[in-house]
């Protein structure tokens, strides 16, 4: 989308949040529109395909930080509606302004506040010819976002995944020119093909979007049955996502020119898969290391053991020292996450005595026998002197 129609539309309304709204807002508004638009929960329904590009248009331009900034000066500046009250001359008359925004230099990239001396040339007369060139330049398609879901073990160890998306991409019955095939886009004649045309009001010139071709430069006779003349519609496509080792709850991984196709010959934006790790019954993880909580009776902790641990591929043998007390965290080196850069983890094994719920007489008897042996021994000597301070 060009600069110029930035300020025609209403990108906080589409996603329903304020026009302060927080970025974690914004992406939350977005996420819950499109998966209630998506269109492969409603087939068939128009409105609903509409509503998940327009939200999807929206959350390209708010969820980058540059281009909220200029969509945000643009509708300060000159209005949601594109109207520009200039002072004096005749009462303060409105006229359309809509094109004063143009697009940044080199790249193609969207956004910036290139055509502003085009236009105020204009003005005086002055750059008709530039202003006309930056009406129809390229325009670099916007960012798509997507969710996974892996298990723990493909977080682990990475995975290679395939993802289906249905996403706005460049119209396969036109090839994005937006005409019926057979035909051809014809070059406006009110514009020649430049997309302004020239207005004077009082002493003053001014270039504006031509109203017949809406600024494109070229008039579409017999749109393409399948984007209406858009270029650019909704197609379901299957990509293969590489997801690498050690990938975070939440983190998101770029694939670059995977995203909504460029305008006029510019590059496509970029898709950003978000992943969504599911816990695992055992094991956590602290960065790179694993960890996990194994119950031990008191008899190991106090007299010293040897038990075996489960790891994510094998297992191993592990030492309790005599004397070890619930909650110590004993370290398994080298058996935590390891990734592609060569850094590795380790396990953290937590130690956590297990106190029965039920007793037989025997044991009973054997514990009584216990803690009759350790009467003079105070666990909590700390506390003891606190309390005996009073």
């Amino acid at each position: 989308m060009s600069a110029r129609e930035w300020v025609g539309k209403d990108f906080y309304r589409e996603l329903g949040v304020s026009s302060d709204a927080t970025a974690d807002e914004i992406k939350k508004a977005y996420r819950k529109l499109a998966k209630e638009n998506h269109p492969d929960a409603n087939a068939g329904n128009a409105q609903a395909e509409q509503k998940f590009k327009a939200v999807s248009e929206a959350y390209g331009v708010l969820s980058d930080a540059s281009k909220r900034k200029e969509y945000d000066e643009a509708r300060r500046l000159f209005g949601s509606g594109g109207g520009f009250n200039f002072p004096g001359g005749g009462g303060g008359g409105s006229f359309d302004m809509g094109d004063i925004f143009g697009q940044a230099g080199a790249g193609g990239q969207q956004g910036g506040f290139g055509g502003l001396g085009d236009i105020l040339g204009g003005l005086f007369g002055r750059g008709r010819t530039t202003a006309g060139a930056t009406a129809n330049r390229p325009q670099r398609g916007a960012d798509v976002e997507t969710d996974v879901r892996i298990d723990f073990v493909e977080a682990v160890k990475g995975a290679t995944l395939p993802l289906r998306l249905s996403s706005p991409a460049t119209c396969s019955t036109c090839g994005g020119n937006g005409a019926k095939p057979g035909t051809s886009p014809r070059t406006c004649p009110t514009c020649s093909g430049s997309g302004l045309v020239s207005r004077s009001q009082g002493a003053f010139a001014f270039s504006e979007p031509c109203r017949d071709c809406r600024g494109r430069g070229q008039i579409i006779d017999d749109p393409c049955p399948e984007c209406g003349g858009e270029g650019v519609s909704t197609r379901t496509r299957t990509l293969t996502v590489r997801i690498p080792p050690g990938v975070d709850d939440d983190q998101r991984i770029r694939l670059a020119g995977q995203g909504e196709p460029g305008r006029g010959g510019a590059q496509a934006g970029d898709l950003y898969v978000r992943v969504h790790v599911a816990p695992h019954a055992l094991f956590g993880r602290k960065g790179l290391d694993l960890t996990i909580t194994v119950p031990v009776d008191f008899t190991e902790l106090a007299l010293g053991t040897t038990i075996t641990v489960p790891t994510l591929e094998a297992k191993v043998s592990l030492k309790v020292p005599p004397g070890t007390a619930t909650g110590r965290v004993l370290r398994v080196r080298g058996k935590g996450i390891a990734k592609r850069d060569g850094s590795q983890g380790d396990l953290l094994v937590t130690l956590q005595a297990a106190v029965p719920a039920k007793l037989d007489d025997k044991a009973r008897e054997a514990l009584q026998a216990y803690a009759e042996s350790m009467a003079g021994h105070d666990p909590r000597p700390e506390i003891t002197e606190l309390l005996e301070g009073r």
